[in-house]
């Protein structure tokens, strides 16, 4: 096998709890040390981060620390992305973990497919808290988050994104780089573009990493809102609607907000939006069921799918008042990270 080398762009801010295992478990992969590059773009954290980053950078020599003063996502990642020189370009999260195995498995489906652009991987989910557990168990259901598949490992081969990507160089050379106008959204907007300029991506079930998920219903809301809210003005970008599964909570919200309304007015029209109410909660109960046979734990992970789908049809309701119908720039309060 040929081992090129490989550039890891990592966006990160106070991630003090995390950073340090995200960095060594690149440095321990499975892979000639010598074509490991890890390029940290820290976004001016408040905590710990940057001296444990100084300390990791005492002991690897190939890890690069880079600052990114607007904080945002897409902006670490073109900062670090226009800073790395090499063929193979990963994409990662401060609050991950890459398996043994990462970049090699990666290299392996970029080197031995023409047509792929990207490749990716499953995310495994590691619970801090019950709380996180309930969340994972949600997210790793297709009632959850649909075909979202490097969530739910439903499906292995060509899909429309995955998390953190493995690319080819010349990707960037014929599409760009990442929107830096999006807060949320970025990865599957870039990946998007990808797929219309030609190029495939491929999920592998041999491409692991680990997530830390988090363990707060008041933060995984306001992230799903984000999301929503995100997509509207990616897809008003684009002039279409990027997968249908987005589709989905919005109707869900509209059916809640409108299907009240009207039974004000039409009285009649009462039972029929209870009983919608009442399919919606049967389903959610028997998809939470596999997802946990302990019947309270069900019942909390039955909480959490409402909480996937509101928020993110809120998000996006809000999104179309804001991007189509009065044509905004996107609000600034919408930019604040959920984490």
């Amino acid at each position: 096998m040929i081992y090129p080398d490989v550039d890891i762009v990592i966006p990160c801010r106070n991630e003090q709890d995390y950073i340090e295992k995200c960095v060594r478990s690149f440095f321990e992969n499975d892979y000639p040390k010598d074509k490991i590059h890890v390029f940290v773009v820290d976004g001016l954290s408040t905590d710990n981060t940057c001296e444990i980053l100084d300390k990791l950078k005492a002991e690897f020599t190939q890890l690069t620390i880079l600052r990114n003063e607007k904080q945002t996502t897409p902006y670490a990642l073109n900062i670090g992305l226009k800073a790395t020189e090499h063929p193979l370009k990963i994409i990662f999260g401060a609050h991950a973990i890459a398996d043994k195995n990462f970049i090699k498995k990666n290299v392996e489906i970029l080197n031995n497919y023409n047509d792929v652009g990207c490749a990716g991987g499953i995310i495994e989910n590691v619970y801090e808290n019950k709380t996180g557990e309930l969340i994972g168990k949600a997210m790793a259901s297709v009632f959850g988050v649909g075909n979202a598949h490097f969530r739910t490992a439903t499906k292995f081969g060509y899909v429309d994104t995955v998390a953190f990507g493995a690319y080819k160089n010349e990707v960037f050379d014929k599409i760009g780089y990442f929107d830096e106008e999006l807060t949320r959204n970025q990865d599957d907007e870039f990946n998007y573009r990808l797929l219309k300029n030609g190029f495939k991506i491929y999920l592998s079930p041999e491409i692991k990493s680990k997530y830390y998920v988090r363990g707060n219903f008041q933060k995984l809301f306001r992230q799903y809102y984000q999301y929503g809210y995100w997509k509207v003005y990616v897809n008003k970008k684009h002039k279409t609607v990027t997968t249908v599964r987005q589709i989905v909570p919005l109707l869900f919200a509209l059916y809640l907000f409108l299907g009240l309304l009207v039974s004000v007015f039409v009285p009649m029209f009462v039972y029929l939006y209870f009983l919608g109410i009442f399919f919606y909660i049967i389903l959610a109960i028997v998809f939470a069921f596999k997802q946990s046979k302990k019947i309270a734990e069900a019942f909390k992970v039955a909480y959490v799918f409402f909480i996937l789908h509101f928020s993110y049809g809120l998000g996006y309701l809000k999104g179309i008042i804001d991007f189509i119908l009065l044509n905004k720039k996107p609000d600034r309060s919408k930019i604040k990270l959920s984490r």
